[in-house]
């Protein structure tokens, strides 16, 4: 039943990131977050969003301006891999409270706080209408890349920061998507490389199956949203996913998961 959920998110999530403010980082994570801990699921969401992006490279990427995805990209690097290094720092800490319910036991620790606050602090954002049309100069690109990276390491919320960013460089539909998807996949590299560093015997090889199925379900939503890029994402379907989030985050903040 866990593959079937991972799969499912990994491909709805894949598909929307054609249309809407969420990535198939924010959405995929909580659902791994359900079968594995916290740190997993962050560096296991980190592998199938980075193979799931040289698949959107493939497919939109000669539409990328490689103009802004230097100025972006490359101080992103820097700031993922800081973002990135302080997740690991966070969760070697120890745990803040633990409480039962019942028979089963619970247990609050700084790294799930933090990720539950920035889940719910980004989900929240999408749905006020200021933040919709945030948009930052062009010659903002070096701090967008700052911003977006460190964030993008640290819990992997990158899209939204970035959009706001881009938004202001002129690009036409096709060239945005495709520019974001490149500086995402930078970003995606340098964190998930500090992740590997401390996460690379917390059960990859055993969980490969499972990666590569969420992989192929990734594939397959962005294979469809190329075919109906020229669409609009209905509001309803972000404001449900932005909600759902929420719930996902006072739960991981809490320690049920």
């Amino acid at each position: 039943m866990g593959i079937v959920l991972i799969c499912l998110a990994a491909f709805f999530a894949s598909l929307l990131t054609f249309f809407s403010g969420f990535g198939l980082g924010t959405i995929l994570m909580p659902v791994f977050a359900l079968f594995f801990p916290l740190e997993m699921a962050i560096t296991l969401t980190g592998v199938v969003h980075l193979l799931n992006n040289f698949f959107k490279m493939y497919l939109v990427g000669k539409e990328a301006n490689w103009k802004v995805v230097i100025k972006f990209g490359a101080p992103a690097i820097i700031s993922a891999m800081i973002g990135a290094w302080l997740l690991i720092s966070f969760s070697e800490t120890t745990e803040w409270l633990t409480y039962t319910i019942g028979e089963k036991e619970f247990s609050i620790t700084p790294v799930k706080v933090l990720v539950a606050f920035l889940m719910f602090g980004f989900a929240f954002l999408e749905l006020l209408p200021f933040f919709k049309k945030l948009e930052f100069a062009e010659n903002k690109l070096f701090i967008g890349g700052v911003i977006s990276g460190f964030f993008g390491g640290l819990s992997g919320h990158q899209g939204a920061l970035r959009s706001a960013f881009l938004i202001k460089c002129g690009l036409s539909k096709e060239s945005f998507i495709a520019t974001g998807v490149m500086i995402s996949s930078v970003i995606d590299i340098s964190r998930v490389s500090v992740y590997f560093t401390k996460y690379s015997s917390i059960g990859m090889e055993e969980n490969i199956n499972l990666i590569l199925a969420a992989v192929l379900a990734a594939f397959t939503g962005a294979l469809i949203g190329k075919k109906l890029l020229k669409k609009i994402t209905a509001s309803f379907v972000q404001i449900t996913v932005a909600v759902m989030i929420m719930i996902m985050a006072i739960a991981i903040g809490i320690g049920i998961l």
